[in-house]
């Protein structure tokens, strides 16, 4: 993992240059079978630093957790956004995800000086630095990465797992296991599941299309 410090060259560099409302923005949930996909975005104070912080992914859910609970109350401002499966499966799961992080860095009380996304850019006209595997190399990022993905796990576990049981979603989180599968072909596509994501071979069984 890397060092703290490490994470924070990019905001360091737009802190020098005294752009302090930088907003870390990233996604989750671009490969599931279910469900909304996620966005966050986040303004730390200049000169933070979040000991801990990494692509979410990598961390523990109890780590995420509390890191979560630390982002929100000292961030300057954060954001979620969601994009549903329906719209996924209308414009493409790339714009979707863009759109997710537009809407949430419109949705911060603060307007951003500048953003760092997570290797893509957003239709917004406002200054941005994609970084490739940037919840990895950004706090900012990372710190986005977090609350978003806390954010659709507990939507996961508290609410559509209820919606939706049988399915699993509250182990799996909506991406393709083979629990999932199967339990797909055993009770049929939910509304909430993307259509697009299926796959042939499902859609085929399920006679979808």
């Amino acid at each position: 993992m890397r060092d703290a410090a490490d994470r924070l060259k990019f905001e360091e560099e737009l802190w020098s240059r005294g752009i302090t409302a930088v907003a870390g923005v990233d996604e989750v949930g671009r490969g599931c079978l279910f469900g909304d996909v996620v966005a966050a975005a986040v303004i730390l104070p200049p000169g933070f630093v979040l000991e801990g912080v990494n692509d979410s992914k990598q961390l523990s859910e109890k780590k995420r957790e509390e890191l979560y609970e630390r982002i929100i109350t000292e961030a300057v401002a954060w954001s979620v956004a969601r994009v549903d499966a329906e719209t996924i499966d209308r414009i493409n799961i790339r714009q979707a995800s863009r759109l997710a992080m537009k809407q949430a860095v419109l949705g911060l009380k603060v307007t951003p000086e500048h953003v760092l996304i997570d290797a893509e850019s957003i239709d917004l006209d406002v200054p941005q630095t994609p970084i490739i595997k940037g919840d990895a190399l950004s706090q900012s990022i990372g710190a986005a990465s977090v609350v978003a993905k806390v954010t659709r796990d507990r939507l996961c576990k508290e609410v559509w797992d209820a919606l939706y049981p049988g399915y699993g979603i509250a182990v799996h989180k909506g991406y393709a296991t083979k629990a999932h599968r199967d339990a797909i072909l055993r009770l049929g596509p939910t509304p909430l599941h993307r259509r697009s994501f299926i796959g042939s071979l499902l859609a085929e069984q399920l006679e979808l299309f």
